[in-house]
């Protein structure tokens, strides 16, 4: 198991290991070194969203990256994907997005994207772990005009906006729609309200003031119900709900009911299939999402393929595979043809598209998965070990899965961000997998309290 990087870069408290300043530095300088590897000037993207301790973050960054003498192109505040976007648009070296993504304020992460745009694969950030580790770069100490400048790009966000507006078809307008958007007081407060009302819509927003303190706090993708009430309340036509850095996006529809990633994909997927833009009829997904989707899609004649958790497994695979669309239960969605990574207000534009294409509500696409009773339970664990690891809980996650059968699933997997193990079963008798679940929390918690 890798001591810094998880399934979505570095993360934990700010200003305690591995959040500090000092450590800031250091994978500022092993970003450095390991991208500069030509004889140019070379320049790395750095973005953050609205939490408190992203200027300090910011700054240690900085000095570690100019100190290995390579330039900085600072954009402040902007969404993930807009910083994996203005990475690539600009020819840098790599991008570093400082976030938490859904994550309250007190923490912070670190995420790097190649040149491209993509987040780094396992290997490269093995190395940067490595560099630091070792100290083998600690002697590499430019001097005189060979130390890095620091340079900020401020018309970032408006080439964001536009990127993101050449996604939505140039045959429709969102004219006449009345949209409820929550912006979780992170990254996308002025990007994403731009975006629908430059489209036509009338747009009535939330999240929308962040003071460092109040990002993802009671708002946002973790909290949709804000957005659903407001759709009920505002007669709206849909909702749509961003976390903090604005790479996933959970939704609402026109009764206030609560749309996920699962349903978000398959209705996309069916519509790509129909105009012949699904590229192998294929859909990528992870090991969370729902039988429900296998199902649905199956009946269209698409197939599924799945990976581990976490939107960067899902795309490594659609790269691989040639795929161009997948994503994640929880929001994170990618299409493939207009971004690298998962992008929420680009998401959302996908889904208004199809709304507009067959003029039908949300309430009514969505329809096109009937998902199969699932319970997800997050336990606290003191130290974080990989459960399949211990004997006692391998068997029984073993002896569940053989009760399921083909109807049912158990997923018991580790956190990638956090201490916590994750449990998710599913199967077509909710008081069933609930026992379940209760099972093997107790069982985790018994054999992982040390």
């Amino acid at each position: 198991m890798r001591k810094l990087f998880g399934t979505d870069g570095i993360r934990g408290v700010a200003n305690v290991h591995p959040m500090t300043t000092e450590m800031a530095m250091q994978v500022g300088r092993g970003t450095a070194y390991i991208f500069k590897n030509k004889e140019k000037r070379h320049r790395i993207v750095i973005g953050k969203d609205t939490r408190l301790s992203g200027y300090m973050l910011e700054n240690a960054l900085v000095a570690g990256i100019c100190s290995m003498g390579v330039d900085v192109l600072l954009v402040g505040p902007l969404p993930t994907p807009g910083i994996a976007f203005i990475t690539a648009s600009m020819r840098a070296d790599a991008g570093i997005v400082i976030s938490a993504s859904h994550n309250l304020f007190q923490d912070n992460g670190i995420k790097i994207f190649s040149g491209d745009g993509f987040k780094l694969p396992d290997p490269e950030e093995e190395k940067i772990e490595e560099l630091i580790a070792n100290d083998r770069i600690k002697s590499l100490r430019p001097t005189a005009t060979e130390v890095g400048k620091a340079f900020r790009v401020d018309d970032a966000v408006g080439r964001y906006i536009v990127h993101l507006k050449n996604s939505f078809p140039k045959t429709h307008s969102l004219d006449g729609l009345k949209i409820v958007l929550d912006c979780a007081n992170g990254a996308a407060y002025r990007v994403a309200p731009a975006v629908f009302e430059e489209l036509g819509a009338e747009v009535i927003v939330f999240g929308v003031e962040p003071n460092g303190e109040n990002i993802n706090f009671k708002c946002g993708s973790l909290h949709p119900q804000v957005v659903s009430r407001a759709v009920k309340e505002q007669g709206a036509d849909l909702g749509i709900s961003l976390d903090g850095d604005a790479d996933r996006v959970i939704f609402s529809d026109e009764k206030g009911n609560v749309v996920d990633g699962d349903r978000i994909m398959a209705l996309c997927a069916a519509d790509m299939r129909r105009t012949k833009q699904l590229k192998k009829n294929t859909l990528v997904a992870t090991v969370m999402s729902n039988i429900g989707l296998d199902l649905a899609m199956r009946e269209r004649g698409i197939k599924m393929v799945r990976t581990q958790v976490g939107d960067r497994y899902v795309v490594e695979e659609m790269a691989r595979g040639g795929y161009n669309l997948g994503g994640e239960q929880s929001g994170h969605l990618i299409f493939l043809d207009y971004s690298t990574t998962g992008d929420g207000v680009l998401s959302a534009l996908q889904v208004l598209a199809v709304m507009k294409r067959e003029g039908k509500k949300l309430s009514e696409l969505a329809k096109i998965v009937t998902p199969f009773p699932q319970i997800l339970r997050n336990v606290a664990v003191a130290h974080k070990k990989d459960p399949h690891r211990i004997p006692e809980i391998a068997k029984l996650t073993r002896q569940i899965q053989e009760k399921l059968g083909e109807r049912g699933r158990v997923l018991v997997r580790p956190s990638g961000t956090e201490n916590l193990i994750r449990v998710m079963v599913e199967g077509e008798n909710e008081k069933e997998i609930a026992a379940y679940v209760d099972e093997l929390a107790a069982c985790i918690r018994k054999n992982m309290e040390e």
